[in-house]
Protein backbone atom coordinates (compact mmCIF):
# COMPACT_ATOMS: atom_id res chain seq x y z
CA UNK A 1 0.00 0.00 0.00
CA UNK A 2 0.94 3.75 -0.83
CA UNK A 3 1.97 5.48 1.87
CA UNK A 4 0.49 8.89 2.17
CA UNK A 5 4.01 10.71 1.99
CA UNK A 6 5.01 8.67 -1.36
CA UNK A 7 1.29 9.43 -2.93
CA UNK A 8 1.71 13.44 -1.98
CA UNK A 9 5.10 13.35 -3.61
CA UNK A 10 4.21 11.27 -6.39
CA UNK A 11 0.83 13.74 -6.91
CA UNK A 12 3.83 16.69 -6.22
CA UNK A 13 5.59 15.44 -8.70
CA UNK A 14 2.78 14.70 -11.59
CA UNK A 15 1.68 18.53 -11.37
CA UNK A 16 4.99 19.76 -11.76
CA UNK A 17 5.50 17.85 -14.64
CA UNK A 18 2.43 18.77 -16.29
CA UNK A 19 2.90 22.61 -15.53
CA UNK A 20 5.51 22.73 -17.82
CA UNK A 21 3.77 22.04 -20.99
CA UNK A 22 2.80 25.55 -20.80
CA UNK A 23 6.09 26.72 -20.76
CA UNK A 24 8.82 26.57 -24.24
CA UNK A 25 11.38 24.71 -24.22
CA UNK A 26 13.91 26.97 -22.68
CA UNK A 27 11.26 27.71 -20.02
CA UNK A 28 10.36 24.36 -19.41
CA UNK A 29 14.17 23.48 -19.04
CA UNK A 30 14.53 26.87 -16.55
CA UNK A 31 11.19 26.32 -14.49
CA UNK A 32 12.24 22.10 -14.39
CA UNK A 33 15.34 22.97 -12.41
CA UNK A 34 13.52 25.48 -10.60
CA UNK A 35 11.09 22.94 -9.18
CA UNK A 36 13.81 20.50 -8.62
CA UNK A 37 15.38 22.63 -5.71
CA UNK A 38 11.29 22.87 -4.40
CA UNK A 39 10.69 22.28 -0.82
CA UNK A 40 9.77 23.96 2.52
CA UNK A 41 11.60 26.62 3.63
CA UNK A 42 12.20 26.94 7.53
CA UNK A 43 11.48 29.81 9.77
CA UNK A 44 13.74 30.62 12.69
CA UNK A 45 11.41 31.19 15.66
CA UNK A 46 12.59 34.64 16.99
CA UNK A 47 13.21 34.11 20.45
CA UNK A 48 13.28 37.30 22.90
CA UNK A 49 14.32 35.39 25.70
CA UNK A 50 16.42 32.43 26.21
CA UNK A 51 17.91 30.72 29.09
CA UNK A 52 21.35 29.09 28.32
CA UNK A 53 22.56 28.16 31.96
CA UNK A 54 21.44 28.00 35.48
CA UNK A 55 23.78 28.61 38.42
CA UNK A 56 21.74 28.28 41.54
CA UNK A 57 18.33 27.81 42.49
CA UNK A 58 18.20 28.22 46.10
CA UNK A 59 14.70 27.92 48.57
CA UNK A 60 16.01 30.24 52.25
CA UNK A 61 14.14 30.68 55.25
CA UNK A 62 15.80 33.36 57.08
CA UNK A 63 15.85 34.54 60.82
CA UNK A 64 13.96 37.84 60.96
CA UNK A 65 17.81 38.80 61.89
CA UNK A 66 19.22 37.64 58.70
CA UNK A 67 21.96 39.42 56.44
CA UNK A 68 23.98 39.06 53.56
CA UNK A 69 27.09 40.94 52.76
CA UNK A 70 26.54 40.68 49.54
CA UNK A 71 28.35 39.95 45.92
CA UNK A 72 27.84 40.45 42.27
CA UNK A 73 28.87 38.37 39.33
CA UNK A 74 28.10 38.22 35.73
CA UNK A 75 25.06 36.14 35.33
CA UNK A 76 21.56 37.07 36.38
CA UNK A 77 19.77 36.57 39.59
CA UNK A 78 16.15 36.94 40.60
CA UNK A 79 15.18 37.06 44.32
CA UNK A 80 11.66 36.41 45.22
CA UNK A 81 9.89 36.59 48.54
CA UNK A 82 7.75 33.79 48.63
CA UNK A 83 7.00 34.99 52.13
CA UNK A 84 7.38 38.13 54.45
CA UNK A 85 9.42 40.93 53.74
CA UNK A 86 13.18 41.76 52.53
CA UNK A 87 15.18 44.56 52.49
CA UNK A 88 17.20 44.12 48.80
CA UNK A 89 20.01 45.99 47.68
CA UNK A 90 20.73 46.88 44.12
CA UNK A 91 23.62 49.18 43.16
CA UNK A 92 23.50 51.68 46.01
CA UNK A 93 19.93 51.55 46.37
CA UNK A 94 18.26 49.32 49.38
CA UNK A 95 14.09 48.01 48.19
CA UNK A 96 11.59 46.86 50.10
CA UNK A 97 10.72 43.76 49.24
CA UNK A 98 7.33 42.59 49.72
CA UNK A 99 5.27 39.30 49.72
CA UNK A 100 4.57 37.75 46.39
CA UNK A 101 7.54 40.58 44.63
CA UNK A 102 10.69 39.61 42.63
CA UNK A 103 13.48 41.47 41.71
CA UNK A 104 15.74 41.20 39.00
CA UNK A 105 19.82 41.80 39.29
CA UNK A 106 21.73 42.26 36.49
CA UNK A 107 25.03 41.09 35.55
CA UNK A 108 28.00 43.18 37.49
CA UNK A 109 25.22 44.64 40.01
CA UNK A 110 25.75 44.38 43.46
CA UNK A 111 23.32 43.26 45.49
CA UNK A 112 22.37 41.69 49.30
CA UNK A 113 20.12 41.06 51.21
CA UNK A 114 18.80 41.51 55.18
CA UNK A 115 15.98 40.76 57.14
CA UNK A 116 13.79 43.47 58.44
CA UNK A 117 13.98 42.07 61.80
CA UNK A 118 10.26 41.43 62.38
CA UNK A 119 9.39 38.68 59.69
CA UNK A 120 11.16 35.35 59.02
CA UNK A 121 11.22 35.43 55.17
CA UNK A 122 11.19 32.75 52.82
CA UNK A 123 12.93 33.58 49.76
CA UNK A 124 13.43 31.96 46.61
CA UNK A 125 16.86 32.81 44.65
CA UNK A 126 17.68 31.76 40.74
CA UNK A 127 20.90 32.73 38.91
CA UNK A 128 21.05 32.24 35.70
CA UNK A 129 22.67 32.96 32.01
CA UNK A 130 20.45 35.22 29.48
CA UNK A 131 21.61 37.69 26.99
CA UNK A 132 19.39 39.73 25.03
CA UNK A 133 18.10 43.30 24.86
CA UNK A 134 14.39 42.03 26.18
CA UNK A 135 15.87 41.34 29.45
CA UNK A 136 16.49 45.38 29.74
CA UNK A 137 13.17 45.03 30.97
CA UNK A 138 13.68 43.93 34.38
CA UNK A 139 16.43 46.90 35.57
CA UNK A 140 16.25 48.29 38.29
CA UNK A 141 12.43 46.99 38.65
CA UNK A 142 10.21 45.34 41.11
CA UNK A 143 7.76 43.20 39.58
CA UNK A 144 4.59 41.36 41.68
CA UNK A 145 3.87 37.62 40.49
CA UNK A 146 0.80 36.60 39.32
CA UNK A 147 -0.86 33.09 39.99
CA UNK A 148 0.01 31.82 37.34
CA UNK A 149 3.70 33.11 37.54
CA UNK A 150 4.14 32.15 41.24
CA UNK A 151 2.61 28.15 39.78
CA UNK A 152 5.83 28.43 37.78
CA UNK A 153 8.25 29.83 40.00
CA UNK A 154 7.22 26.22 42.19
CA UNK A 155 7.68 24.24 39.19
CA UNK A 156 11.13 25.41 39.20
CA UNK A 157 11.91 24.51 42.63
CA UNK A 158 10.12 21.56 42.26
CA UNK A 159 12.42 20.56 39.57
CA UNK A 160 15.08 21.77 41.03
CA UNK A 161 14.72 19.12 44.02
CA UNK A 162 14.02 16.63 41.60
CA UNK A 163 17.10 16.94 38.88
CA UNK A 164 19.82 18.47 41.60
CA UNK A 165 21.78 16.85 44.84
CA UNK A 166 22.68 20.05 45.72
CA UNK A 167 20.69 21.25 48.51
CA UNK A 168 18.14 24.39 48.18
CA UNK A 169 18.87 25.89 51.29
CA UNK A 170 23.15 25.79 51.07
CA UNK A 171 24.04 29.07 50.65
CA UNK A 172 27.58 28.43 49.75
CA UNK A 173 26.44 26.18 47.08
CA UNK A 174 28.52 27.42 43.57
CA UNK A 175 27.64 24.35 41.40
CA UNK A 176 24.98 22.23 40.82
CA UNK A 177 25.28 18.57 41.33
CA UNK A 178 22.77 16.73 38.42
CA UNK A 179 20.80 13.41 40.47
CA UNK A 180 21.82 10.29 38.56
CA UNK A 181 18.08 9.10 38.77
CA UNK A 182 16.51 12.59 37.76
CA UNK A 183 13.16 12.85 35.95
CA UNK A 184 13.56 12.79 32.60
CA UNK A 185 13.34 16.19 30.84
CA UNK A 186 13.55 18.18 34.53
CA UNK A 187 16.27 20.86 33.98
CA UNK A 188 14.35 21.29 30.48
CA UNK A 189 11.36 22.05 32.22
CA UNK A 190 13.42 24.15 34.46
CA UNK A 191 14.39 26.15 31.52
CA UNK A 192 10.93 26.43 29.63
CA UNK A 193 9.36 27.41 33.20
CA UNK A 194 11.58 30.46 33.65
CA UNK A 195 11.88 31.67 30.03
CA UNK A 196 7.89 31.55 29.77
CA UNK A 197 7.71 33.30 33.41
CA UNK A 198 10.11 36.05 31.96
CA UNK A 199 8.27 36.45 28.49
CA UNK A 200 4.84 36.47 30.66
CA UNK A 201 6.32 39.40 32.85
CA UNK A 202 7.58 41.15 30.23
CA UNK A 203 4.55 41.35 28.27
CA UNK A 204 2.19 42.02 31.48
CA UNK A 205 4.73 45.09 31.46
CA UNK A 206 4.49 46.45 28.22
CA UNK A 207 0.57 45.69 27.75
CA UNK A 208 -0.45 47.05 31.56
CA UNK A 209 -2.65 44.75 33.86
CA UNK A 210 -3.44 41.39 32.50
CA UNK A 211 -6.85 40.93 31.29
CA UNK A 212 -9.03 39.35 33.60
CA UNK A 213 -9.30 35.68 33.03
CA UNK A 214 -12.81 34.65 31.69
CA UNK A 215 -14.21 31.62 34.07
CA UNK A 216 -13.39 28.60 31.56
CA UNK A 217 -9.94 29.46 31.89
CA UNK A 218 -10.02 30.01 35.32
CA UNK A 219 -11.72 26.94 35.74
CA UNK A 220 -9.14 24.88 33.89
CA UNK A 221 -6.42 26.46 35.64
CA UNK A 222 -7.51 26.03 39.48
CA UNK A 223 -8.11 21.82 38.22
CA UNK A 224 -4.70 22.04 37.09
CA UNK A 225 -3.31 23.17 39.83
CA UNK A 226 -5.89 20.79 42.53
CA UNK A 227 -4.05 17.85 40.23
CA UNK A 228 -1.10 19.33 40.93
CA UNK A 229 -1.34 19.65 44.58
CA UNK A 230 -3.25 16.00 45.20
CA UNK A 231 -0.01 14.38 43.43
CA UNK A 232 1.52 16.08 45.99
CA UNK A 233 -0.32 14.61 49.06
CA UNK A 234 -0.50 11.51 47.26
CA UNK A 235 3.50 11.27 47.20
CA UNK A 236 4.02 13.14 50.64
CA UNK A 237 1.45 10.57 52.49
CA UNK A 238 3.99 9.09 54.84
CA UNK A 239 4.89 12.74 56.14
CA UNK A 240 3.26 14.74 59.01
CA UNK A 241 2.34 17.69 57.13
CA UNK A 242 0.77 21.04 58.15
CA UNK A 243 -0.79 23.77 56.21
CA UNK A 244 2.57 25.90 56.34
CA UNK A 245 4.56 22.98 54.71
CA UNK A 246 2.23 22.25 51.53
CA UNK A 247 2.22 26.19 51.31
CA UNK A 248 6.13 26.47 51.19
CA UNK A 249 6.95 23.73 49.09
CA UNK A 250 4.55 24.31 46.65
CA UNK A 251 4.80 28.41 46.73
CA UNK A 252 0.98 29.06 47.49
CA UNK A 253 -0.46 30.90 49.52
CA UNK A 254 -2.99 29.66 52.03
CA UNK A 255 -5.79 31.52 51.49
CA UNK A 256 -6.12 30.56 47.99
CA UNK A 257 -5.12 26.86 48.86
CA UNK A 258 -7.81 26.72 50.78
CA UNK A 259 -10.35 28.15 48.55
CA UNK A 260 -9.82 26.09 45.63
CA UNK A 261 -9.88 22.76 47.95
CA UNK A 262 -12.96 24.00 49.76
CA UNK A 263 -14.59 24.35 46.22
CA UNK A 264 -13.30 21.55 44.35
CA UNK A 265 -13.48 18.82 47.26
CA UNK A 266 -15.55 20.27 50.10
CA UNK A 267 -13.27 20.66 52.61
CA UNK A 268 -9.32 22.03 53.12
CA UNK A 269 -6.78 20.83 52.37
CA UNK A 270 -5.41 19.06 55.53
CA UNK A 271 -8.81 17.52 55.66
CA UNK A 272 -8.17 15.88 51.92
CA UNK A 273 -5.27 14.67 53.21
CA UNK A 274 -6.08 12.89 56.33
CA UNK A 275 -8.81 11.25 53.93
CA UNK A 276 -6.53 10.45 52.17
CA UNK A 277 -4.41 8.70 55.09
CA UNK A 278 -7.06 6.70 55.92
CA UNK A 279 -8.41 5.40 52.49
CA UNK A 280 -4.60 4.38 52.24
CA UNK A 281 -5.26 2.61 56.01
CA UNK A 282 -8.23 1.20 54.82
CA UNK A 283 -6.37 -0.50 51.76
CA UNK A 284 -3.39 -1.65 54.10
CA UNK A 285 -5.81 -3.03 56.43
CA UNK A 286 -7.59 -5.18 53.78
CA UNK A 287 -4.28 -6.25 52.35
CA UNK A 288 -3.54 -7.54 55.75
CA UNK A 289 0.43 -7.17 55.12
CA UNK A 290 1.01 -4.90 58.17
CA UNK A 291 -0.70 -4.64 62.15
CA UNK A 292 -2.07 -1.53 62.91
CA UNK A 293 1.02 -0.03 64.55
CA UNK A 294 2.92 -0.16 61.37
CA UNK A 295 0.11 1.36 59.66
CA UNK A 296 0.60 4.42 61.69
CA UNK A 297 3.87 4.99 61.68
CA UNK A 298 4.25 4.34 57.94
CA UNK A 299 1.70 6.91 57.47
CA UNK A 300 3.72 9.25 59.85
CA UNK A 301 1.18 9.28 62.93
CA UNK A 302 2.31 10.31 66.34
CA UNK A 303 0.72 7.00 68.04
CA UNK A 304 -1.39 4.00 67.39
CA UNK A 305 -3.80 5.93 69.84
CA UNK A 306 -3.88 9.17 67.63
CA UNK A 307 -4.39 6.75 64.62
CA UNK A 308 -7.30 4.73 66.17
CA UNK A 309 -9.02 8.21 67.10
CA UNK A 310 -8.51 9.58 63.11
CA UNK A 311 -9.74 6.53 62.14
CA UNK A 312 -13.15 6.73 63.73
CA UNK A 313 -13.84 9.38 63.38
CA UNK A 314 -13.11 9.52 59.39
CA UNK A 315 -14.92 5.69 59.34
CA UNK A 316 -17.80 5.99 62.20
CA UNK A 317 -15.56 2.69 63.34
CA UNK A 318 -11.84 1.72 64.55
CA UNK A 319 -9.32 0.32 62.79
CA UNK A 320 -10.32 -3.62 64.27
CA UNK A 321 -13.83 -2.73 63.80
CA UNK A 322 -12.95 -2.34 60.16
CA UNK A 323 -10.57 -5.46 60.03
CA UNK A 324 -13.65 -7.48 61.52
CA UNK A 325 -16.17 -5.78 58.64
CA UNK A 326 -13.76 -6.87 55.98
CA UNK A 327 -12.92 -10.49 57.26
CA UNK A 328 -16.84 -10.96 57.44
CA UNK A 329 -17.51 -9.72 53.85
CA UNK A 330 -14.83 -11.96 52.93
CA UNK A 331 -16.51 -15.49 54.63
CA UNK A 332 -19.82 -14.36 52.77
CA UNK A 333 -18.21 -13.55 49.52
CA UNK A 334 -16.83 -17.64 50.05
CA UNK A 335 -20.48 -18.71 51.20
CA UNK A 336 -19.05 -19.48 54.68
CA UNK A 337 -22.02 -17.36 56.34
Amino acid sequence: MTSVRGKFAAEKKMFAQSALFLYTRGERENREEELSAMGYVPLELARPIRVDRIYSVHYFEYGPDYTFVGESHDFWELVYADKGEIYVTAGEEEKLLKKGQMIFHKPGEFHNVRATGKDAPNIVIVSFECRGDAMRFFEGRIVSASDNERVLMARIVEMAGAAFSTPLDDPWAQHLERKENAPFGAEEIIGISLEYMLLELIRRGENGAPARPTSQIRERSQNEFLDREQAYLEANIQRRLTLSDICRDNLVGRSYLQKVFREKTGGGAMEYFGNLKIQKAKEMIREGSHNFTEIAALLGYNSIHYFSRHFKKVTGMTPSEYASSVKVLARRGRGEE
